[in-house]
């Protein structure tokens, strides 16, 4: 007979209970703004390949060519990480791309992808093995960021994926995102499988989006670890939110906090989520409700979220980011 440890057996008993009470509702299609596609160009930088990059508070240069090459981790800042394996820093060409390229090497990642530093290892490496298994998809097969990902797992060995998994587990995450409510957001386009404002400076309605611009493009393209996000998030997200995440609403929902601890700073098997992406979280939550991710992990996770509306995830993201 399967054990559960008391976390799990927690969580499970939890959700078991909210189980008859969620509503199955219709699937609605993926919100564009969370899920940006590029427009067909080359590489994120502009300017000759062979010139030079520069960042905030760091002596390295690098050439648009290096920032661009998927099998360089540009280190900006070598003292804000311990040493790196190979796999982070290079990967292993032609198949594996280098983890600290995408999810730069103090593991901040950015709206398109994941934020791995202070992930348990042992949940990098499940989320490795169901990218593998197809438990772990998306659900606009058109992005590069998680198609990417699936063709790299499928690739890496075991080894490969413990190393990196160890890696990313040690790396205090850093607070980098700002939320701030907002009716009026800045007009944007998309760059980088991410949203950047557009250079007219005008505003538009935020509707029921979140907008994540980083607050120097230049330096995030250059794979900086320490580059800034603001968030703009619906009015009264927030509150909303905070009800999500500390006692449920009449949705049939489970507390958020349960199952991912005090502040949603992790507990068991349930990752820690405070501070992560609001973007990259609303994508999680509308992939998990909709059957996108599956998993034995996942599984509790669909029912606890089965009812809620996509202003519910807007919200319970947009609280998540906000929390340190």
């Amino acid at each position: 007979m399967r054990r559960h440890s008391p976390v799990t057996g927690r969580l499970v008993a939890c959700l078991l209970a909210a189980h008859g009470a969620a509503i199955a509702a219709p699937v609605p299609a993926p919100p564009a703004w969370a899920y940006p596609i590029d427009p067909p160009v080359t590489g994120v930088t502009s300017g000759a390949v062979g010139a030079l990059r520069h960042v905030p508070a760091s002596r390295a240069t690098y050439t648009n060519a290096q920032v661009d090459d998927m099998f360089v981790a540009p280190d900006w800042h070598p003292g804000d990480h311990p040493a790196a394996p190979p796999i982070v820093t290079q990967g292993r060409a032609p198949d594996v791309y280098a983890c600290g390229h995408c999810h730069r090497l103090s593991g901040s990642g950015g709206p398109e992808n994941a934020r791995l530093a202070g992930l348990p290892a042992a949940y990098i490496v499940t989320q490795l093995r169901d990218y593998q298994r197809g438990l772990r998809r998306t659900a606009v097969p058109s992005r590069f960021p998680p198609t990417a990902m699936m063709k790299i797992a499928k690739s890496l060995t075991a080894p490969e994926m413990d190393a990196a998994a160890r890696y990313f587990s040690v790396l205090p995450p850093q607070p980098r995102i700002r939320v701030i409510e907002a009716a009026q957001v800045p007009r944007t386009h998309v760059a980088g499988w991410r949203l950047a404002a557009d250079a007219d400076g005008g505003q538009e309605d935020i509707g029921a989006r979140i907008i994540e611009l980083p607050d120097v493009p230049q330096d995030f393209e250059s794979r900086d670890s320490r580059a800034t996000f603001t968030a703009y998030v619906p009015p009264g997200s927030l509150a909303r939110g905070q009800l999500l995440v500390n006692s449920g609403t009449g949705v049939a929902a489970v507390p958020c906090m349960i199952c991912h601890g005090a502040g949603l700073k992790g507990l068991g098997v349930a990752p820690p989520l405070a501070g992560r992406s609001p973007t990259y979280l609303t994508r999680q939550l509308y992939e998990i409700q909709n059957g996108i991710r599956a998993g034995a992990n996942v599984a509790p996770m669909k029912v606890a979220i089965a009812a809620l509306t996509q202003d519910d995830l807007i919200a319970a993201a947009a609280w998540a980011a906000s929390l340190r």
